[in-house]
Order: structure tokens, then C-alpha cells, then sequence
């Protein structure tokens, strides 16, 4: 089977790594429904909410990879699955913005005891099934992964299974050092964010979680009944 990148200089798995990590962060600062989940979360939970959600994310993108180490990437672009994604997606999302928005309005979450509602153990669990919820229903997430990361696993794949490991591995990384550099932005402003301003966030993060809900739903529906 003639290779995608045959008479290309093949990157070793070292370089792969680096190069995986620099593009990382192209898709890891733009705003989206990761990064609003964070923000909440790191509020109620402090720093230790980035690698949880981290994780969270992390087991979505690990599957991915898998998924086109094994052929099944270039399914992911195709129009009807990104639809039916958008349309799914904007639905958890809707139900996420509710829960945030609903909190916030009725001004009863407190920054002291949110942490430890539930127990720590089912916090912990929280954040990873909210990177988990938040990773899955993004339509833009599986788009990206069936075309950008698709061509980039073609060339990892020079190397196997290691070069697969260390394109995930830069990636995943890029994504944990930009969530944890807005955690620490958000624990350490944390001292000055009362109560009300906390339930003002939660809102904030609500509306913008409601918006993506909207813009990712409203896509589809308009896919599956074109004017």
C-alpha cells in the first residue's frame, strides 16, 4: 500500500511529539465547550479540575486516535455524521447551559461549598464525565480529527503504533498545559469573586454554552432540512 507521505521526509516519533504539541494548541485556545466547563469547574474545585477534565477530554481523544490508527477517520468528515453530531451536541449542551445558567440565576451556589457537595470522589468523577460530555458534543471537535488530525495520523503512522502514542501524547499535552494556565488565571482571581459574582460567571458560562448549543443545533437542522 503506497504511503500518503512516501517520498516526503518521514518526521521520527520525537519530532512528531513536538510538532503534535505546537499544533495542539491551535485547537486548544479557541473557546469552546471544554474550555467553558473548566471555567466552571476550577471555580468550585481549584486547580486540580484541569487534569480531571483533562482526563475527561483526554479519553475522547485517545479513542479518536484509535479510531483512525484502525481506517475509520475519514468517516468523521462526512456531512450526515457531522450533522447528526451538531444536532446530539447542541442538545447536551442545551442541558449543560440549563444546569449553569439555572444555578447561577437562582444565586444559591456558593464558591465554599461547592467543592464538597457530592464528596470528593463524585467531584472528581464529575469533572472527568463533564470533559467527557463536553468533548463528545462538540460536531467541530470530530471534524477537525477527520480531516486535520486524520493527515497528520497518516504521517505518525510511518512509526506504528509509537508514532500514533506520540502524536496523542503531544496533543493531549497541549491541551492540559492551556487549561491549566486558565485554571491558574481563574484560582488565583478567585479570592476576589464573591458569591454573586460567582453566580454571574456560572450564568456567563451558561450563555456561552447556550449559544454554542444554538449555533451547533441550528447547523444541523438546517443540513437535514435545507430551505
Amino acid at each position: 500500500m503506497t504511503s500518503l507521505f512516501e517520498g516526503m521526509i518521514t518526521l521520527q516519533p520525537q519530532a512528531i511529539f513536538i510538532t503534535a504539541l505546537i499544533m495542539g494548541f491551535s485547537g486548544a485556545m479557541m473557546p469552546g465547550p471544554v474550555t467553558a466547563v473548566l471555567g466552571e469547574h476550577a471555580l468550585k474545585k481549584g486547580f486540580k479540575a484541569s487534569p480531571l477534565i483533562t482526563l475527561g477530554h483526554g479519553v475522547m481523544e485517545l479513542a479518536l486516535v484509535l479510531l483512525l490508527f484502525f481506517g475509520l477517520g475519514r468517516y468523521l468528515a462526512l456531512e450526515a455524521v457531522t450533522g447528526g453530531i451538531g444536532l446530539v451536541g447542541g442538545v447536551v449542551l442545551a442541558w449543560m447551559a440549563y444546569g449553569m445558567i439555572r444555578g447561577g440565576l437562582a444565586g444559591t451556589m456558593s464558591l465554599n461549598g461547592a467543592a464538597s457537595q457530592g464528596g470528593e470522589a463524585s467531584g472528581a468523577a464529575g469533572s472527568v464525565m463533564a470533559g467527557v460530555l463536553a468533548t463528545a458534543a462538540n460536531p467541530y471537535w470530530y471534524l477537525w480529527w477527520g480531516t486535520v488530525g486524520a493527515a497528520y495520523m497518516a504521517l505518525a503512522q510511518e512509526h506504528g503504533l509509537t508514532g500514533a502514542l506520540a502524536f496523542f501524547g503531544g496533543h493531549i499535552l497541549a491541551d492540559f498545559l492551556w487549561l491549566s494556565f486558565l485554571a491558574v488565571i481563574l484560582v488565583t482571581g478567585k479570592k476576589f469573586i464573591t458569591d454573586r459574582m460567582y453566580n454571574g460567571l456560572l450564568v456567563l458560562f451558561g450563555v456561552f454554552l447556550a449559544g454554542l448549543a444554538l449555533y451547533f443545533a441550528g447547523g444541523a437542522f438546517l443540513y437535514f432540512l435545507p430551505l
